[in-house]
Parts: structure tokens; C-alpha cells; sequence
């Protein structure tokens, strides 16, 4: 809907509907006014009731079915308005007109994308361009072509990041293990979304953790105990609770050369645009870490007919991979005219680093470092439900399970079924935008994340409360004290426990964060930040003795 013909929720869904007129390209969601007003704290905004969409047997009236849609229909416009908690933007108003003409057609794009297959009501080649929009982001290299094993292969996951993390854990499960040789063993940080703790369960794929406390008892390179993950940065405190929440590559090093040198194939996830603080892991300089690492105990690739290398690097890049490029380009062209507080590092199919015969011959052996991304097409770019981006490489396809004859297709994705309507939404998106507008849709989500952090500590000065504002550079999130259950409640903010002295439950601190997303504007910020400004618990911890 436009920013300027929003109706009030409430109305029939039709009458709403003709009202709206489409968006401009880099307009928020909506700029209806924020509700400024003190909020009635018995009023949390309840979702709706489960008998609000009560199926009879005899069915409804058309009347009961449109004043339930409409029920909903307030519910979400209200929520929607003060959503900042999540890595999901609201911008989404510029496509529903023009798109809602493909809810008559049961779109399915059916097995591989680079294939039509049988089922013919597909979207197969917006999603192929799609692909290679990112492709070029990300430096991937050619479209897919299965003679070319440099060139791309990736699909449109009907799931977020979740189905192409797991699916890279899936491929380089099987593109890792050799028969006699010992399992491969998977790498990720504390930072790291709950996703890989799921998917190395579900795939029964073995961690350094479980790994080192089975075979390895005491033998951890670090010390102490094993950790369940591999540590994070460190902050002032010398713990990681108050870092940036990127990953300690020095630490990854130590415990990657410990399990190499037991001839185990390595998996390594790195994070861009982690979950709760949204840091952005230095891939390239882990990779600059670990190179040597794998050159010394042989999982380079080899020669011969299995020329497959013994590591696979995955970029879980759910929010980061779609705006990392452009933060890229801000930094090395001027003509953007603008300069990003931190320059992120490389991260994409683009890093390749000498090889120790090309280092020390002086020749130009490149080894390529990345072998997956997974992004998450509701987050930065903005579609109405969970889908997103995978992408590897032609040469780390291995065949896939089957080759159906009933899609017609070969069945090369996570799931059979996906939904085609994800690839027009998230190319109508893209088509709108320039890389020039991309920058200016970053630009101005760092800068609110700035201002909601100033915001955050002049409040602090003005009430003597503690709100712990913090923010890592070069993220889009801002975290500080969660306030009361009825502020959690109406900006629908995500929020997290913080234990900041090892055993001591009085240690115990709780966070939540904002996203800056392209839906979030000064409005909102000003909206929250007058809510925690008469907050009681935020008020309350300025009377409050001996704080955590």
C-alpha cells in the first residue's frame, strides 16, 4: 500500500484493497502516524482468538468469513506497524497489487531449476534470474552449466536460511565423507543461529564438540573442557557476552588444526549478520587462518578422478548476504557518496587465496574459500513469508538422491514442492531498485541504527536508568535492557539472557535488540524511545541498588 493512501485496519479487505495504489520503490511500508500515546498496560495487543477462525461443519457465512479476515487483518496492520524487533522489514507494499493477479495459478517450481520439468505452471526462469542477480553479487561465477565446474548451481529455498544451512550441511556431509576415513566434524560459533545445533541432529553430522568429548577426553587445544561451540570474540569484560559477536578466528584455527591433524574433513559455518547482536564474522580472515591448516594435513583438492578437497566453508549470510555486497560497493567507489562506518570484509565465491606452492614459486594458484551461501529472502529484501537463496558450485554437486521420472526433472533441491510465487516477489523487488538505491536502503539503516543508539544513551543520561545500549560496529541492530512485558509485546521485540559472571545466577542480564530494517523509520525509533522514557522497569532500575 502506499505510504500515503494507507487505510485504517478495520476496513473490508476489499474496500482496503481499492484504496491502496502502489509504493514508491524506497518507501517504507507505511508512514501512518506511530501511536505515541501511553500504552494501557492490560492491553498487550493479544493475537487473535483461536475462536475467531472456528470451522463449522456447515462452514461460514460470507459475513463470519470476512469479519475473521478482517479480525486478522487489523491484528497484523497494527503489529505490523510496530515491528522492530526482527530481521524481517515490512516494506512490502509496493508489490502486493501488482502481484496478486498469480494467486489464480498453483505455481510450483517442481525439482531443479535449471530444468522446466513437468509440472508447466512454474516460475523456473524468474527464479533463474534471480540466481543470477546474486551470482554477480557474489562473485559466483558463470550460470549453471554441468560441463563447467566453475560455474554456479543454487535454487529458491521455499524455507529461510534454515533450509540452506541445512542443505549445505547435507552436501557436505556427502561430498566430505570418504569410505575408511574419519568422519567429517562441523565448526560454528556460540553466535550462530540455533539452525546448525538442529541440523547437525537431524543429519546426523558429528561436532567438534561431541567429536573431542568422545574420542578426545581432556585433550581440548584450548583448555578445559571442550566447548559446545567454538568461542566468540571476546569484549571488555574478557568474556564473550559483551563482544561483537563475531567469531574468535584464532581460536577456530587452533581447534580446525587439532581435528586436520586427525585426518578429519573440516566444515566450517561463518555468520554474516549474526542473530541477536548481527555481527559480521571476518571470513577473509579466518580463511587466512585456516589455509594452512588444510595444506598441511592434505585436504587441498587432490588429482585423478576425485579431485574433491577435504573442507567446505559455508557463509550462513540469512540477513548480511543481501546487503553486504552493497556495503562493498559504498566502500570502494566514492561515487556512492558514502563511506560505511566499517568496511565489511570479503565473504562470497569471490575469495580465493595462494596456495603455498604458488607463495613460494611466486606463481598464481588460487584456492577458492567459500563453497555455499544461504540467504534469507524475507529478511533485508523484504517477501511476505520464509524463502530465500542457496548457492554452490557446479563442482561440489554430488548426483542428487533421485532422478524421478514422474517431475521430470532431476530432484536436486531440499524438498520436491517449492513454492513459485517466492521468485516473482523477490525479483518484483529487486527489478524496483538500483545498486545506487541499495546503498542509500543500507546507508539509512546504519544511520537509525546510530540514531537509536545516541537515542538510547541520552535517555539513560535523562533518567538515570541503565539500559546497557550496545551495538556492534557495522550492524543494523541495537541491543539494550529488556523492558517491561507489555513493551516486549507491542514493538515485538526478540529478546535474550545474558549470564555475565560464569555460575552466579545475580549475574544474570536480560537483552533485547531492534533491526533496523528498510520498514523502520526516526518515527518509530521516537515512538519506542518515549515508551521506555516512562517504561516501570526501565524507570525502575534508576532507583535500583546493585544492579548486574
Amino acid at each position: 500500500m502506499s505510504p500515503t493512501t494507507v487505510p485504517a485496519p478495520g476496513l473490508p479487505l476489499r474496500t482496503r484493497a481499492l484504496a491502496a495504489a502502489p509504493a514508491p520503490a524506497d518507501a517504507p511500508v507505511d508512514t501512518a502516524p506511530v501511536d505515541t500515546a501511553p500504552m494501557d498496560t492490560a492491553d498487550l495487543d493479544a493475537e487473535p482468538e483461536r475462536g475467531d477462525f472456528a470451522i463449522p461443519a456447515e462452514g461460514l457465512t460470507d459475513g463470519e468469513r470476512l469479519r475473521a479476515l478482517d479480525r486478522m487483518d487489523g491484528y497484523l496492520t497494527r503489529k505490523r506497524r510496530h515491528l522492530v524487533g526482527y530481521q524481517a522489514t515490512q516494506e512490502l507494499a509496493g508489490s502486493a497489487l501488482d502481484l496478486a493477479r498469480f494467486m489464480l495459478s498453483n505455481i510450483n517450481n517442481l525439482g531443479d531449476p535449471f530444468q522446466s520439468g513437468g509440472y508447466k505452471p512454474n516460475t523456473k526462469v524468474v527464479e533463474r534470474a534471480v540466481l543470477d542477480y546474486y551470482a554477480r553479487l557474489w562473485h559466483a561465477g558463470p550460470s549453471y552449466d554441468p560441463a563447467d565446474p566453475e560455474s554456479y548451481w543454487g535454487y529458491m529455498l521455499s524455507m529461510g536460511s534454515t533450509e540452506g544451512n541445512m542443505y549445505a550441511l547435507w552436501n557436505a556431509r556427502d561430498y566430505l565423507t570418504r569410505p575408511g576415513a574419519p568422519r567429517p566434524v562441523a565448526f560454528y560459533s556460540e553466535d550462530t543461529h540455533y539452525s546448525f545445533a538442529k541440523a547437525v541432529r537431524v543429519l546426523g553430522v558429528d561436532t567438534f564438540a561431541a567429536v573431542g568429548a568422545a574420542d578426545y577426553p581432556g585433550e581440548c587445544p584450548l583448555g578445559g573442557d571442550w566447548p559446545a561451540e567454538v568461542p566468540s570474540m571476546p569484549g571488555p569484560s574478557g568474556r564473550s557476552w559483551d563482544g561483537s559477536g563475531a567469531v574468535d578466528a584464532e581460536a577456530l584455527a587452533v581447534l580446525v588444526e587439532f581435528f586436520a591433524a586427525k585426518g578429519h574433513p573440516i566444515f566450517v559455518n561463518f555468520n554474516l549478520g549474526s542473530t541477536f547482536k548481527g555481527a559480521h564474522d571476518d571470513v577473509r580472515g579466518a580463511c587466512e587462518l585456516l589455509l594452512p591448516v588444510f595444506e598441511r594435513h592434505g585436504l587441498l583438492p587432490g588429482a585423478g578422478d576425485d579431485a574433491r578437497r577435504g573442507f567446505w566453508i559455508h557463509v550462513d549470510g540469512a540477513l548480511g548476504a543481501g546487503y553486504a555486497p552493497f556495503l562493498r560497493m559504498a566502500a570502494a567507489d566514492p561515487a556512492f557518496g558514502w563511506t560505511p562506518e566499517t568496511e565489511l570484509p570479503e565473504f562470497d565465491f569471490g575469495l580465493t587465496l595462494p596456495a603455498r606452492d604458488a607463495r613460494e614459486s611466486g606463481e598464481t594458484r588460487e584456492v577458492d574459500m567459500v563453497a555455499s551461501i544461504a540467504m534469507s529472502g524475507h529478511k533485508w529484501a523484504g517477501v511476505p513469508w520464509p524463502c530465500g537463496v542457496f548457492m554452490t558450485k557446479t563442482k561440489y554437486q554430488l548426483e542428487p538422491p533421485t532422478q524421478p521420472e514422474y517431475i521430470g526433472a532431476p530432484d536436486s533441491t531440499f524438498a520436491g514442492s517449492r513454492n513459485g510465487f517466492s521468485p516473482l516477489v523477490l525479483w518484483d523487488h529487486l527489478s524496483r531498485l538500483s545498486y545506487r538505491d541499495q546503498v542509500d536502503r543500507i546507508r539509512r539503516s546504519q544511520e537509525l541504527a546510530g540514531y537509536l543508539e545516541r537515542g538510547l544513551r541520552d535517555l539513560e543520561r535523562e533518567t538515570g536508568a541503565e539500559l546497557w545500549p550496545a551495538r556492534t560496529p557495522g550492524a543494523i541492530t541495537v541491543r539494550f535492557r529488556k523492558p517491561s512485558p507489555a513493551l516486549v509485546a507491542k514493538w515485538s521485540l526478540s529478546s535474550e539472557n545474558v549470564l555475565t559472571t560464569p555460575g552466579d545466577p545475580a549475574g544474570l542480564r536480560g537483552y533485547v535488540h531492534v533491526f533496523l530494517m528498510p520498514s523502520v523509520d526516526r518515527s518509530k525509533l521516537d515512538a519506542l524511545l518515549a515508551d521506555l522514557a516512562r517504561d516501570p522497569v526501565v524507570l525502575g532500575t534508576a532507583r535500583a541498588v546493585g544492579n548486574p
